[in-house]
């Protein structure tokens, strides 16, 4: 046989999948025989124990939400309003980003109580968020590297300041593949401001892991995924045969040239093909009640963050095993007053909704869903009078966590007196990503990909978990 002979053999559905045997003709055969076989696709050994969560939800406040305006009272901050900070708090001090000369502390406006048998402490900007207070878990000694936006993202998601590396969604991927074969283990939602900061595609990349663990973007309006739907006059069975070919085509390559990425790239396109016909029902609310649309506040027509976290509880419900909401908007070094009142009027409710739906279905014990920005925001006002904001915080921050067997109920960490430095219990994100990658079973000593002469991982060589966070 020439070596070009066998494009000449006709090419049959069984013929493919005689001909592709060990390869994806028989994870295709395999997965029509036994559907499941196709919803895994981890590491050997993965998780590394029994994982307290099974998938994860992260409500991602891009832009740096201020934690002493929302989860972080500072009676002493309000006291000294207006007076020109300390110079005792600027010692280990990153530069501003872009405050110049010495600023002066602003005190919040807002009013904090305590909330639900735990007495969590949060801002009047969350009522609704008060009323499940008993649910979340907040950390109030979150520290970072970089004060700087796409860094402090990168450093958020991937572990390091670079683009370049796998993201958490991508390195869970990798580890624990997916509980549906017919959606992608990693689906990415957005919202919020048009004019607040940008996203990157890094955000969520696979960075050196292969295509396939990448995150998918979910579209606001229209076809939620370009190019799902056949081509007028082209039916399920003619696309069917025209993958086929192509597949068949690409197998032949994968064996002569051994280039992973031929698979990746023959895994997305079946996955692509079955999401045509699960993705348009996912995203299509009319199945839901309208108590539940009520609950999250969403207009099933329009795009916004109620809507999201309303897709995001469809998602996991599906077996989806990381679902990361964007939610733009919180970059406040001005009108800080308007604009974060603004995206708390919008994120609030939703956010307290999935909690309570997730819990009223008995999906949150295993599901860990986790809320914050890439920093915090200054206790000094980068400018003053009505338009009054603040300038990135890489020093203190807050985040929260619920479900997935964290320890509800709890606040822990402090910060000094102007919420300026940590001083009690710091949490690096490297610790953050340690104890998530915990919950999901994982050691992340364990995790690791080998490229580039050394072995990486998404904690890098630091990380430790944070027993104290864990029920």
């Amino acid at each position: 046989m020439t070596p070009h002979s066998a494009f000449n053999t006709s090419l049959t559905r069984r013929a493919f999948l005689g001909r592709s045997a060990g390869g994806l003709g028989a994870l295709a055969l395999a997965s029509l025989l036994k559907p499941d076989l196709l919803a895994s696709g981890g590491l050997p050994g993965f998780p590394n124990f029994a994982p307290r969560a099974k998938r994860i939800i992260f409500l991602f406040m891009a832009g740096g939400p201020s934690h002493v305006d929302l989860f972080d009272p500072k009676p002493k901050l309000n006291e000294l309003d207006g007076k020109t900070i300390p110079p005792e708090l600027l010692k280990n001090h990153q530069q501003f980003a872009l405050i110049r000369g010495t600023p002066s502390l602003k005190g919040s406006p807002y009013t904090f109580q305590q909330h639900g048998q735990s007495g969590t402490v949060i801002s009047e900007l969350l009522p609704h968020l008060s009323k499940v207070a008993d649910e979340l878990t907040v950390i109030r000694s979150m520290h970072t590297d970089t004060n700087v936006h796409d860094p402090a993202v990168n450093f958020m998601n991937c572990g390091t300041l670079l683009g370049d590396r796998p993201t958490l969604g991508a390195w869970l991927s990798y580890g624990l593949g997916s509980e549906n074969s017919d959606l992608p283990a990693y689906v990415v939602l957005t919202s919020g401001s048009s004019d607040g900061q940008p996203l990157l595609q890094s955000f969520w990349g696979n960075g050196f892991l292969d295509s396939r663990h990448a995150g998918v973007p979910f579209r606001n309006s229209g076809a939620p995924v370009l190019h799902l739907a056949n081509p007028k006059g082209v039916t399920t069975a003619d696309r069917r045969r025209e993958l086929d070919m192509i597949q068949w085509m690409n197998r032949r390559q994968s064996d002569a040239l051994g280039d992973p990425e031929i698979a990746s790239r023959i895994a997305s396109y079946e996955l692509a093909f079955r999401m045509q016909a699960s993705v348009p029902a996912l995203a299509d609310l009319k199945d839901e009640p309208e108590h539940i649309l009520k609950l999250y506040g969403a207009d099933p027509a329009k795009p916004s963050f109620a809507r999201n976290c309303l897709l995001a509880r469809r998602l996991v419900e599906r077996g989806v095993r990381f679902v990361q909401l964007y939610d733009r908007g919180w970059d406040s070094h001005t009108n800080i007053d308007m604009e974060h009142k603004r995206q708390c009027a919008a994120s609030d409710q939703p956010a307290a909704a999935l909690l309570t739906d997730l819990k009223q279905r008995g999906l949150l014990e295993d599901t860990l869903v986790i809320w914050g920005g890439e920093f915090g925001r200054t206790p000094v006002a980068q400018v003053s009078g009505k338009t009054w904001g603040r300038d990135h915080h890489p020093h203190a921050f807050t985040m929260w966590l619920a479900g997935g067997g964290m320890k509800p109920g709890i606040t822990y960490g402090s910060t000094d007196e102007f919420g300026y430095h940590t001083v009690e219990n710091p949490v690096h994100v490297h610790d953050l990503h340690a104890t998530i990658l915990h919950q999901m079973g994982i050691n992340h000593e364990r995790l690791t990909f080998r490229t580039q002469g050394r072995d990486f991982r998404l904690t890098d060589v630091a990380g430790k978990v944070v027993r104290s966070l864990l029920a």
